[in-house]
């Protein structure tokens, strides 16, 4: 990248780049990639509503990916209870991101799903268990729930994490620890899975300029929360301070676009 490209970059968007550094870390000391946030910052920008998809879930694998790494060399992962889990996902998340869906279906679904996040996240204090699992889903539940959760995730942008870690809590799947591990894979793989579909699409395009400067940010961020983990950071703190931001986010997207 010409020094003088950077530079402009770095002049016109450093309050985006500070803001996606600090999400960074502080989703990835959870357990999650952060693409609700990052959805919400980039709509209240001037990008093309067709690459904010794209650069979410892109953040969304750099950040999960060293999550992923480390669960995976601490041996968290139950495969056999995973797998199940993101059988649907994938190819639904590759079909999300694939549709071709107008600017304003965007916000709208955009508004709809950062609101439903932002409740989820509010609310989610009361829905986290300390406990080992005592009930399991069934296959057609674990199907059924990660299949809907990975397609809208590739049609907006998210890793789906947001939604499936509470849900997760709810029926006590399993020890908040491999939950948080479930979730870091199911997000990774789900934006994997978008962006490939995305990538297909004829009206796909990517300013790889900034996106490679926002990649290389929440990379620097994610490896700070990693490896802090949640022993200095609340994640209930961070999960009520998010809420009410993508909350704000989601009303001025609806009332916009709607009004």
């Amino acid at each position: 990248m010409d020094l003088d490209i950077l530079m402009n970059l770095l002049i016109n968007n450093w309050h985006i780049i500070l803001l996606f550094f600090v999400i960074a870390i502080l989703y990835s000391s959870v357990g999650f990639g952060g693409g609700s946030s990052y959805l919400a910052i980039l709509a209240l920008t001037g990008i093309a509503f067709t690459q904010i998809r794209a650069i979410s879930l892109l953040c969304n694998i750099v950040v999960v990916g060293l999550n992923v790494f480390y669960f995976q060399r601490q041996k968290i992962y139950d495969w056999k209870k995973v797998i199940p889990m993101i059988a649907f996902s994938i190819p639904l998340a590759f079909v999300g991101g694939f549709i071709q869906i107008s600017e304003y279906f965007f916000f709208i679904l955009l508004g709809c799903t950062l609101l439903i996040a932002a409740i989820t996240m509010w609310f989610s204090k009361k829905i986290i268990s300390s406990h080992i699992a005592t009930s399991v889903f069934t296959f057609s539940k674990n199907t059924s729930y990660a299949g809907v959760i990975g397609f809208i995730s590739g049609m907006v942008g998210i890793g789906g994490g947001i939604f499936l870690a509470p849900l997760l809590h709810i029926r006590q799947w399993d020890s908040p620890k491999r939950i948080a591990a479930t979730a870091s894979l199911f997000i990774l793989l789900n934006s994997i899975s978008g962006i490939l579909g995305q990538s297909f699409n004829p009206n796909f395009y990517i300013n790889w300029n900034l996106t490679i400067l926002l990649l290389v940010t929440v990379f620097i961020g994610g490896f700070i929360g990693s490896r802090i983990g949640n022993q200095y950071l609340s994640p209930i703190q961070l999960k009520k301070s998010t809420a009410v931001l993508i909350a704000y986010v989601s009303i001025r997207i609806l009332v916009k676009h709607l009004l």
